[in-house]
């Protein structure tokens, strides 16, 4: 018997006793709360993005797509990055303006391989503007979930407004359970007891997300 078995046992042996018409869990939990708090407008609500993603210290940019590439390139060309890490269907026009050696994502890269690119480049596939979060959900734009949280300096390339929400609840709408998803709050961070923080434990040290707006 294997952990799945034993895990799906376990819970059959727990609902052995329950009526066949009990209600479901999604009947039997209410969902009646907020879908967002406050009435805002498109723009206010990336501005609440803007403001909670550097909140978390993150580091926030604005462009158009015109000026994504150069941006990219500046920053790669910034933080000293030999090699930038690239998923399959990342938009080749965004790295069009840089020299840095490209690595592919691929399923047989080590942890230790992944730990010696400089930096990589995705896209997410939403941005909630409340918490200040940014979802990944492996699509070919952002590739294995590890890598990102492997190379130390991660450039997420939000485009606004059509991939931000103001909530949760409307974030959860646009992802689909069955993929794996990413939920990324700032850089990577914890405290110890005495509340030292330390960034990059598990995952990168440093976030910076671009917003790409219509020119």
């Amino acid at each position: 018997m294997n952990s799945r078995e034993r895990i799906l046992g376990r819970v059959r042996r727990a609902l052995a006793d329950v009526p066949r018409d009990d209600p479901s869990y999604e009947q039997a939990v209410s969902r009646d709360y907020a879908r967002e708090h406050g009435d805002r407008s498109v723009g206010q609500t990336v501005e609440l993005l803007a403001e909670n993603l550097a909140d978390y210290r993150a580091i926030v940019h604005r462009t158009d797509a015109e000026g994504l590439a150069g941006l990219i390139a500046g920053l790669l060309e910034k933080r000293g990055s030999a090699s930038v890490l690239v998923p399959s269907g990342l938009d080749e026009g965004w790295l069009s303006q840089t020299g840095v050696t490209r690595v592919t994502d691929r399923a047989e890269s080590t942890p230790h391989e992944l730990d010696r690119v400089g930096s990589v480049v995705t896209a997410c596939a939403v941005a909630i503007a409340e918490t200040g979060t940014i979802v990944l959900d492996g699509s070919p734009d952002q590739g294995r979930r590890r890598i990102t949280l492997v190379p130390d300096h991660h450039i997420c390339v939000v485009r606004v407004p059509g991939q931000v929400v103001s909530s949760v609840p409307q974030g959860l709408e646009r992802l689909d359970p069955a993929r794996p998803l990413t939920w990324i709050s700032g850089p990577s961070a914890t405290s110890d007891i005495e509340l030292d923080r330390v960034e990059g434990v598990h995952g990168p040290r440093t976030l910076e997300v671009i917003l790409v707006g219509d020119a």
